[in-house]
C-alpha cells in the first residue's frame, strides 16, 4: 500500500473519556496516561469498522491516529455519535509512525512509512484501512492479546457480537504471519476462500503478510507460516 498515510485527531473536553468508553473496545478508563494502544470501533455486526490508536493524555484529552483513507469517514463518525456530549474533535494533521518495543507512535516529523509497514507486519500489528472496514471481528486480529480489546468494560457497539464470540465459541480463522516468492498480494484480497489478506510488504525474495485464515488454507497455498511475537503466537480462544 505505497499511499499509506495516517492522520492525528485531538479529542478533548469533560466528556471525551466517557465517549471514548462507549465506542472503542478497550477500556479507556484503566488506559494508563501516555500509552499508545491500537483499539477499534465496530459496526454493529461485531466487525472493525475503524482501526485507530489511541493515547490518553488525561481524562478529557486524547490523540487518536487513523489511517487518511478512513479518516474523513472516521470525523463525521465520531461527530455524529458525539454531538450532545461535551467535548471537540480538532484535526492535528499528518503524522508518521515509528516502532519502539511493541508499539506505535506517532509524530509530524517524517520518518520511512514503508520500514514502518515492514516491522509491524513482523510483529503481528495489524491495521485496518478503508479496503479492510467491516471485515474482520477484534478477536480474529488477536487485537485482544494486544491490550486492544477488554470483555470486561460494558457497552459499546457491537459488543454484544464481541463478547458472544469470546465467551462461547472460537474464531473459524485468525490472524497469521506468513511470507512466499511472488507478487505481492493485495490488501482485502482472498487468495483463497479461507484466506484474506490485512497487510502485505514486498521484501528482497517476495512479500510479508499478515492474513486472517484457517492454517490448513495456508498449507494449500504452500505459503509459509512464521511466529509471531511470544503475545500473539497463543491460541487466539479464550483460556478454558
Amino acid at each position: 500500500m505505497s499511499d499509506l498515510a495516517f492522520v492525528q485527531y485531538q479529542l478533548s473536553g469533560v466528556d471525551a473519556q466517557k465517549f471514548l468508553q462507549g465506542q472503542v473496545t478497550l477500556h479507556v478508563e484503566r488506559l494508563t496516561e501516555q500509552t499508545p494502544r491500537y483499539t477499534a470501533i465496530c459496526d454493529l455486526k461485531g466487525r472493525i469498522q475503524f482501526g485507530l490508536w489511541l493515547n490518553k493524555l488525561d481524562a478529557e484529552n486524547f490523540e487518536l491516529v487513523v489511517t487518511q483513507d478512513q479518516s474523513d469517514e472516521f470525523a463525521k463518525h465520531i461527530k455524529k455519535y458525539g454531538a450532545f456530549s461535551k467535548m471537540t474533535l480538532t484535526v492535528v494533521g499528518e503524522v508518521y509512525p515509528t516502532l519502539t518495543a511493541d508499539s506505535t507512535s506517532f509524530a509530524a516529523e517524517v520518518t520511512d512509512i514503508q520500514a514502518w509497514q515492514q516491522q509491524a507486519i513482523a510483529q503481528g500489528q495489524a491495521y485496518i484501512c478503508q479496503a479492510t472496514a467491516h471485515e474482520f471481528q477484534p478477536q480474529e486480529l488477536r487485537l485482544h492479546q494486544r491490550e486492544g480489546v477488554h470483555y470486561d468494560k460494558g457497552c459499546y457497539i457491537g459488543q454484544e457480537i464481541v463478547a458472544r464470540l469470546w465467551f462461547k465459541a472460537k474464531p473459524k480463522h485468525w490472524l497469521h504471519l506468513v511470507e512466499s516468492t511472488g507478487d505481492v498480494p493485495a490488501v482485502a484480497s482472498k487468495p483463497h476462500a479461507d484466506v484474506e489478506v490485512v497487510n502485505s510488504v514486498a521484501t528482497t525474495t517476495g512479500f510479508q503478510a499478515l492474513v486472517v485464515a484457517k492454517p490448513a488454507a495456508l498449507a494449500e497455498l504452500g505459503w509459509t507460516v512464521l511466529d509471531l511475537p511470544e503475545p500473539l503466537n497463543g491460541d487466539v480462544a479464550r483460556p478454558q
